[in-house]
């Protein structure tokens, strides 16, 4: 099992930042690696909503479940992925840092088969993936007329 954590500063209001990463729908605005998400489940977000998204890795598409664990709207956001070969488990948490938000994640990214053995390179590879899809997210929030 691989750990993977870290934080960011988002200038915008925590509730914002919970708004648009809670709905699993946005996250291909700004994680250029997710091509698709779309939710299964019927009803308002909450603990027990679906969403199956695509994602691409290493040129090829692979599906991903994702599952809503914990939702403490506007500062707790847990999930489950599972997609081939690996189950990525954490949470979400934002809090409020003056007018912005304090956004951070914590995964444990568990990796089955002969590819358990890369563990430690997986945790440094996710760290960076993670950042970056964060960042994304930051980027995409602080732009002029961003939601």
């Amino acid at each position: 099992m691989a750990r993977v954590s870290g934080s960011i500063i988002i200038d915008r209001p925590v509730e914002v930042v919970f708004d648009a990463v809670g709905d699993q729908t946005n996250e291909p605005r700004y994680n250029p690696s997710m091509s698709s998400s779309h939710q299964v489940t019927a009803g308002p977000i909450g603990v027990g909503t679906h969403f199956l998204a695509t994602i691409i890795s290493r040129g090829k598409p692979a599906d991903v479940d994702i599952e809503v664990t914990d939702f403490e709207r506007p500062h707790v956001l847990g999930s489950r992925s599972v997609m081939a070969g690996s189950t990525v488990v954490g949470q979400i948490r934002l809090n409020p840092l003056g007018p912005g938000t304090r956004f951070s994640w914590d995964w444990d990214v568990q990796v089955g088969g002969p590819a358990r053995l890369l563990a430690p390179l997986i945790g440094v590879i996710g760290r960076r993936q993670e950042h970056a899809i964060w960042a994304g997210l930051k980027q995409y929030l602080e732009e002029p007329g961003a939601p």
